[in-house]
């Protein structure tokens, strides 16, 4: 790996295929979900290692409550074993996890395991671990222009006064940088309502594998187009 390749500060990954990988193999759906959880551990591992200080992951979308209950079920029990059992190994690594989305519709248990990951990961410096887990952009954006609302209807804030980075703080990234890269596993092209406000400089990568089959040298090939795009952010540069 070239010392001076450039290196995104923040990479963001919208997991898809395990499902598809599943019905490749004869496998049930959940099947496809577990063995996604490697993919997870192999993109922590090569993130650590590339330098990025930020990986965002979506995990579990809003729209993914409308999925058959026993599939649901199987990823909630699957969030909660993997919590378990990775934190000792994430405390190792030096990462921290952060859960993004909204917490009212998950269990008490599920809640538990959100909150311990967070608490025993706290102290990590190397890697932030974000986990959009019953996540939506657009929610997250009516959310944001809700609190907004209410701060210019008790008089905190003027109306004329509110500007971009006002909104980005009513966010549920606050806090969180932007993403430099977006990968969408399964050769899909779409964000899917994820990041949406976020993204909107991201440089964008879809290639064809599926999620459960994204390891450390796909991640590392991801890093590799990164580094060859320039990032212009609507400039134009003279040749």
């Amino acid at each position: 790996m070239s010392e001076t390749r450039a290196i995104p500060r923040h990479v963001a990954i919208i997991m898809d295929g395990n499902g598809r990988w599943a019905k490749q193999r004869n496998k049930e759906r959940y099947e496809g979900h577990i063995a996604g959880v490697e993919s997870v551990r192999a993109a922590v591992r090569a993130a650590a290692r590339c330098g990025v200080e930020w990986l965002t992951l979506y995990a579990f979308s809003t729209e993914n409550w409308g999925r058959p209950t026993a599939e649901v079920d199987a990823i909630m029990e699957l969030f909660c074993r993997t919590v378990m059992g990775e934190a000792e190994d994430l405390v190792r690594q030096g990462v921290r996890v952060k859960v993004m989305g909204e917490r009212t519709r998950f269990s008490e248990e599920v809640l538990r395991m959100i909150e311990r990951i967070e608490s025993v990961t706290a102290e990590g410096r190397r890697l932030t671990l974000v986990l959009a887990f019953n996540y939506s952009a657009r929610r997250e954006m009516v959310l944001a222009a809700r609190a907004l609302a209410e701060r210019v209807a008790s008089g905190e804030l003027r109306a004329e006064d509110i500007d971009e980075a006002d909104f980005a703080d009513a966010l549920m990234s606050r806090g969180i940088p932007d993403p430099d890269f977006v990968i969408r596993t399964s050769g899909e092209c779409r964000l899917s309502n994820f990041l949406l406000w976020q993204s909107s400089y991201a440089e964008l990568y879809f290639p064809e594998v599926l999620w459960p089959d994204f390891g450390e040298e796909e991640f590392e090939r991801a890093m590799e187009e990164y580094a060859r795009r320039e990032r212009r952010y609507g400039l134009v540069t003279e040749e």
